[in-house]
């Protein structure tokens, strides 16, 4: 056991089940056949290793094969169909649309699986760098370039998995309920895995402390600046998605305003899908290519394009609040541009192009999301800014209208917080639509005082809508043939693996309730 966890290509599964198909799934070189030791022996060796860490995040393994967990596709499949905006054609996010899974169901086994290889991944280099700078190996400034993208890495997959296996922050007084194991060692040896299979779960409180701790230090030690590497300006950009989540509204507006002037919002809403290896918007994307991607049973193009597993729900296709010429609407006739495909009557993205080659990059964060946070965090504030939220707001929607000069909210559309505030969340459904942002919302917007939602929404049943459900003109009023779940109800939460609980005695005494 203790050679095995020698070698980076064999990691974690959880952390207390070993996968030995991993390098396999991951097909690096050199990375997967050296050891640790070496893996951090040279400049070379040691840029392979952090290359390695990000192919993990981009692929990740499902059942031995990538699939795009944790933030290659799976983040924004799985965080689309937890919500209402999208439904769910066939059988491969069923489980998942209908809140059926259970601890062994593979879709939020392998949310967990491969959150925490990507962690111990980030782990490790943490540990090795930090080593490698010690021996000369590189120099300080590399290594905390590095070091700061692995903390970055280390973030947001933790965070990510908190709004699936934990309830919100604002659920307890203090955050004092259970989050998830905030995982801070390398595991390559034998007692490393006797220390760590026995961590339990921190408060949900801990692990944002820990969250922003890394965002922080990702922030100071990071000078990349390319776009599908964590960058000081993501780690910034991320914090927003953070304090909002917290409710701290004054700290979104401190970190978004850091990032004024370093992003635009495209002229067009297309801008950021039809370049989206170099646009002006994107701050962090997860890089796929022709030879490097999650394959046809994962990558966004090939599931919400070319198989048109998922369609946009005719729930916000028919909301009356996104106007009937929003540029959002505009259909694609050749697939080279608009962002909708229809087909059989139905509407379904073309944010993801290239059913070919796979290529198209994972959004993972980009500068209309920080724009909506601050509009959201200035309209929550003790004294609200309304004036300042109306234009944040704006500056987003407007590129999308027919005719802003007509159809621009005023001061007059939205008098009080609650009544913005919903504008803003609406403005997130439509501008984020089969982006992965919806479940995050509604994980946040339990017992919200100003917009508040309980639990997950009805949805269109699991299936083909007809063409019908399309019309617009009025807000769609058919059947929903998926019940709401109460914010009460069990099924809110993933439960934790079983595999993580036969191999960890403390989680095993730990899982969520109902499970």
């Amino acid at each position: 056991m203790k050679n095995i966890f020698k070698f980076l290509s064999i990691t974690l599964i959880g952390i207390g089940m070993v996968s030995c198909s991993e390098d396999k799934m991951l097909d690096l070189s050199p990375i997967n056949n050296i050891s640790i030791d070496d893996a951090f022996s040279s400049p070379s060796l040691i840029e392979s290793s952090i290359n390695g860490m990000y192919n993990a995040a981009a692929i990740g393994e499902y059942s031995g094969t990538g699939r795009g967990y944790i933030w290659g596709a799976a983040f924004v499949q799985q965080n689309d169909c937890r919500g209402e905006d999208v439904v769910n054609e066939a059988t491969f996010y069923q489980l998942t649309y209908r809140a059926n899974y259970d601890a062994t169901t593979a879709n939020n086994v392998y949310y967990w699986v491969d959150g925490y290889r990507l962690i111990n991944r980030a782990n490790l280099v943490i540990e090795g760098v930090t080593t490698a700078v010690q021996a000369g190996i590189i120099t300080s400034e590399v290594g905390d370039d590095y070091i700061g993208q692995a903390k970055f890495l280390r973030a947001i997959t933790h965070f990510e998995m908190l709004n699936f296996f934990a309830r919100p922050y604002n659920f307890s007084a203090g955050a004092s309920h259970p989050g998830i194991p905030y995982r801070e060692v390398g595991v390559d040896t034998q007692g490393e895995i006797d220390s760590e299979i026995l961590k339990g779960r921190n408060t949900v409180a801990e692990c944002y402390q820990k969250v922003l701790a890394d965002l922080n230090d990702a922030e100071s030690l990071i000078s990349n600046t390319n776009l599908t590497k964590a960058s000081k300006n993501a780690a910034i950009a991320f914090k927003t998605r953070v304090y909002l989540h917290m409710r701290d509204w004054n700290n979104v507006i401190v970190e978004g305003t850091k990032l004024t002037g370093a992003y635009t919002l495209t002229a067009e809403p297309d801008g950021v899908f039809a370049n989206n290896s170099g646009n002006s918007e994107s701050i962090f994307s997860i890089a796929h290519s022709a030879t490097n991607n999650p394959g046809v049973n994962a990558a966004l193009a090939s599931q919400y394009n070319k198989r048109k597993l998922v369609c946009i729900s005719p729930i916000i296709w028919r909301d009356p609040s996104w106007l009937v010429d929003d540029k959002r609407r505009t259909e694609t006739t050749d697939g080279s541009d608009g962002l909708v495909i229809a087909f059989g009557g139905r509407k379904y993205t073309n944010k993801y192009r290239d059913d070919v080659g796979y290529s198209d990059f994972a959004p993972v964060i980009r500068y209309a999301e920080v724009l909506l946070s601050m509009a959201e965090a200035h309209a929550r504030t003790a004294t609200p800014n309304l004036p300042k939220s109306l234009e944040l707001l704006n500056m987003v929607r407007n590129r999308s209208l027919a005719n802003p000069a007509t159809q621009a909210y005023t001061a007059t559309s939205f008098t009080t917080p609650a009544a913005m505030v919903a504008a803003i969340i609406k403005e997130r459904r439509i501008e984020f639509l089969m982006e992965g942002r919806r479940w995050s919302d509604i994980h946040r917007l339990q017992g919200d005082d100003l917009h508040p939602i309980d639990g997950i929404p009805a949805k269109v049943a699991n299936g083909s809508p007809p063409a019908s459900a399309y019309v617009l003109g009025t807000p769609y009023d058919g059947a929903l043939g998926e019940a709401a779940i109460p914010g009460t109800d069990f099924r809110f939460l993933w439960p934790l693996p079983q595999i993580e609980l036969n191999a960890n005695p403390t989680l095993a005494t730990q899982q969520n309730p109902g499970w």
